[in-house]
Formats: C-alpha cells, sequence, structure tokens
C-alpha cells in the first residue's frame, strides 16, 4: 500500500519578496525565522475528518486519536463508506466524543450521497468552498479556511478567527488588544494576493501552527503531527 505523505513546496520567492516589500513587520519576521516549507495534506476526505477530530483538542490529543481511528480502517485510513458503517461505540473508544461521532457519520453520508460535492471543491472559489463546507455539521468558517490553507493550498487566505493569528499580531504590531476581524483585515491588506503565507509566518512566530497530518504507515505506530 502507499502511504500518503504530505507535500512539501518551498514558498514562492515573489511571494517572500512582495510580503518583504510591503510590510516591514513581516520583513523582520521572515528574516528572523528565514525560509519556510508550505505543507498541505491531499486527501480532502481524511482532512475533514481530521479538522473536526482535532476541535478543542491539543496537539497531543488530537494525534492520538486520529491514529486511533485510521487505524480502525482496512487500509489505513477508513473510506467514507467504511466510517459510515463504524459502530458508534467502536468509534467512541477510539476517542470521539458523541458529537464528533455525528459529525463523522454526517460528514460520510454527505460525502457518498452526494450532497457534498467533493470532487467539484478544488475548482471552487475561496468563498464557494467555505459554503460548500460549512453545510456539514461541525466543520465551520474556521475549519474551512484551514482546509483551504493546508489541503488546496490556496495563497490568499487570512484566518482572521483564528486565536494565534490575533496573538501574534497582536505582539508583532504591538497592539494594546488583540486585534479583530476588521483590524486584522486591514493589517493584511498590504499582503495580498500573498496573505496565505503571512499567516504561516504569523503561526510560525507563535510557534502554533496548526498541524497537517500524514497518514499513519501499515504496521507502525501514527506518525506525529507536523508543524
Amino acid at each position: 500500500m502507499t502511504v500518503r505523505r504530505p507535500l512539501r513546496t518551498p514558498a514562492p520567492p515573489e511571494a517572500v519578496e512582495h510580503l518583504r516589500r510591503a510590510d516591514p513587520v513581516l520583513r523582520e519576521v521572515i528574516d528572523r525565522i528565514g525560509p519556510i516549507e508550505l505543507t498541505t495534506e491531499p486527501d480532502l476526505w481524511w482532512s475533514l475528518v481530521d479538522s473536526i477530530m482535532s476541535q478543542q483538542l491539543s496537539v497531543k490529543a488530537a494525534s492520538t486519536i486520529i491514529g486511533r481511528l485510521a487505524a480502525l480502517g482496512a487500509s489505513g485510513r477508513p473510506t467514507p463508506a467504511e466510517m459510515l458503517a463504524l459502530d458508534d461505540d467502536a468509534l467512541r473508544a477510539a476517542g470521539l466524543s458523541r458529537a464528533k461521532v455525528r459529525y463523522v457519520k454526517d460528514l460520510a453520508a454527505r460525502w457518498l450521497d452526494g450532497s457534498l460535492e467533493h470532487a467539484r471543491i478544488p475548482a471552487m472559489t475561496d468563498e464557494e468552498v467555505i459554503a460548500e463546507l460549512t453545510r456539514v455539521k461541525g466543520i465551520g468558517t474556521w475549519t474551512a479556511e484551514m482546509i483551504l490553507i493546508f489541503t488546496l493550498g490556496r495563497p490568499d487566505v487570512l484566518p482572521v478567527d483564528d486565536l494565534a493569528i490575533r496573538v501574534a499580531a497582536q505582539q508583532l504590531y504591538g497592539l494594546a488588544d488583540r486585534p479583530g476581524r476588521a483590524e486584522l483585515l486591514r493589517l493584511g491588506e498590504p499582503w495580498r494576493p500573498w496573505r496565505t503565507l503571512a499567516s504561516r509566518y504569523l503561526w510560525r512566530s507563535v510557534g502554533k501552527t496548526p498541524p497537517v497530518v500524514p497518514a499513519p504507515a501499515p504496521s507502525l505506530e501514527p506518525l506525529g503531527r507536523l508543524r
């Protein structure tokens, strides 16, 4: 069996140069942190499952649960059909809350019956992706934005509701309070059309990059979550 790993690509040089020219604060961050790789998990189904699993959990706890959940699949990751067929008690034993059992079952059902148009998602605009994904139970705007960044690799996403982004902006720009949506959008305006890379640097500045999960290898311990 081929085990899928996160894809790693260097940040586009033109994106780095644009951010360095556009914002002196961000230029200092970029120069201090240095080049970063862009990691993306290409498996949309599993990225959605992981995003639901990871909500309101520490990285370590989420990694443990996603590893247990992956082990329930015949080939290392449960397919949507396998997920739907799994007994609720088996999912609960893997560490899922009752609410998350409902969420992953809803996701699997929508994936299979076509009410989630997953095949069309890569061709959708960012706004269309958010609208499509947030129809699924347990998936909100923030989760959809993480899919845009870490699965679809969209270049101009600024997750203004992300706590770590707000903390980083407060620290880097010397703000008295954590910025709200409007202030973050204002701060990020010069970063267009590379706000995703700017967000990655803000995450790195506070050591809080959301993880991208590789597939657990067959017969091996679950791999660690990437930062």
